[in-house]
């Protein structure tokens, strides 16, 4: 069976403890989550968790089926195959010397990332994107010096119900 990347958004109510029960579900069970979201959705008592994990339909349809038997869970949406917007963040901090700083600035212009906070020895640099689009720019930024990087993790939102 092909194993591909899975996103799967969970709707929960936002009580403590919720998230770990998700997430030792699916870590007894074998399953590996490669990146997790979450936060509240407009109504407070309920919370949003956008999850990647690699596996095959089959493997998928497991993890939705377990995770749907959680008492808390409200629904479980596997995303891959809908029309659907993904996007993540990730935060760049670059040690700015002589040599690098004028690439640094242009690489920053040329694909308009947002400078966050900029020093004479750093700068901080916000990119938003889908993964392709993150991965190119970590690609270009790596020869330039990256000093600390922090993403966000997958976060996607279907277009329609």
């Amino acid at each position: 069976m092909e194993k591909k990347d899975h996103i799967i958004s969970i709707l929960v109510h936002n009580k403590p403890d919720v998230l770990a029960r998700v997430a030792g579900t699916l870590g007894g069970k074998g399953y590996n989550i490669d990146s997790l979201c979450v936060n509240t959705t407009t109504q407070k008592d309920i919370s949003k968790i956008v999850m990647t994990t690699a596996g095959s339909q089959t493997t998928i349809t497991r993890i939705e089926n377990q995770l749907q038997r959680l008492f808390d869970v409200i629904s479980v949406d596997d995303l891959t195959n809908v029309e659907s917007i993904h996007r993540e963040m990730v935060l760049v901090r670059l040690n700015l010397t002589a040599q690098n700083s004028e690439d640094v600035k242009n690489a920053i212009d040329m694909n308009k990332w947002k400078t966050i906070v900029s020093g004479d020895k750093y700068v901080l640099v916000e990119i938003t994107g889908d993964k392709t689009q993150i991965d190119f720019a970590l690609a270009r930024l790596e020869p330039l010096g990256i000093a600390d990087i922090t993403r966000t993790g997958l976060i996607a939102l279907k277009l329609e119900d």
